[in-house]
């Protein structure tokens, strides 16, 4: 019996992105070949983020459980101009590598950052999650 593979994000990921090049290729050779980005941030530059991940039913021992055989991520960084300037690519093997910062951040946020009010709009939402404290402010107000 043949075991079932559950894909996730861009096939092929590790092969495809050997075709992209730094300094040449741009976001729309890049969408040609890799597709919409699984996630994008904004900073300096924009960042793309491409996933790969393939995982199957382990042994009847681990009471078939999935297990993850692939996990491939692929960052890249393009410029303003949209350039490819660049890429890192991480396999399920060379991730546990991956260093991790152990910097703080600073504690304020501007409050017209983006950050701020998306925090913001998720606590009220916890808070509140009907909407019901707002409507019961309009009512008061227009009285």
């Amino acid at each position: 019996m043949k075991p079932v593979i559950k894909h996730h994000g861009v096939p092929n990921l590790e092969k495809k992105q050997k075709l992209l090049r730094l300094n040449e290729t741009n976001k729309n050779d890049i969408k040609k070949i890799l597709g919409n980005p699984s996630t994008k941030s904004k900073f300096d530059n924009d960042v793309w983020i491409y996933i790969e991940r393939q995982q199957t039913q382990s042994r009847l021992k681990n009471l078939g459980k999935m297990k993850i055989f692939k996990n491939d991520v692929l960052v890249i960084e393009l410029n303003k101009f949209g350039i490819l300037m660049k890429k890192e690519f991480y396999n399920i093997d060379n991730m546990e590598n991956v260093k991790i910062v152990e910097a703080t951040t600073e504690a304020g946020f501007k409050r017209n950052s983006f950050i701020y009010n998306f925090m913001s709009s998720m606590r009220q939402k916890m808070n509140d999650p009907l909407g019901q404290r707002a409507k019961k402010r309009e009512e008061i107000r227009q009285r």
